[in-house]
């Protein structure tokens, strides 16, 4: 079973950045499109960013040209570079494959911006 656990969430102002990480355990995650979701109070998750097991990228009308997505297959670790960051950004930030069959969802990482 691979686990997931995202890191690199935090408090920043509006215009700041973080850069999200997320380690899987296992040996599928190279043969995975991977993804970002995220999930505001009260919604369903929804879909960020994705990335290809070849390094093609897709984003979110919404964060396209400030958020980049990519992999390190060696590492089994998927980033989330977060540029130009928003209030409406403000969720809690998942990782795990673009499509069914899930992994088990991590606890996420808490993105919050403000000032």
């Amino acid at each position: 079973q691979v686990q997931l656990v995202e890191s690199g969430g935090g408090l920043v102002q509006p215009g700041g950045s973080l850069r999200l990480s997320c380690a899987a355990s296992g040996s599928t995650f190279s043969a995975r499109h991977m993804a970002w979701y995220r999930q505001f109070p009260g919604n369903q998750r929804e879909l960020v960013a994705s990335i290809t097991v070849r390094g093609i990228a897709t984003y979110e009308d919404s964060v396209k040209g400030r958020f980049i997505i990519s992999r390190d297959n060696a590492q089994n670790t998927v980033y989330l570079q977060m540029n130009s960051l928003k209030p409406e950004d403000t969720a809690v930030y998942y990782c795990n494959t673009l499509s069914y069959p899930y992994y088990a969802w991590g606890q996420g990482t808490q993105v919050t911006v403000s000032s």
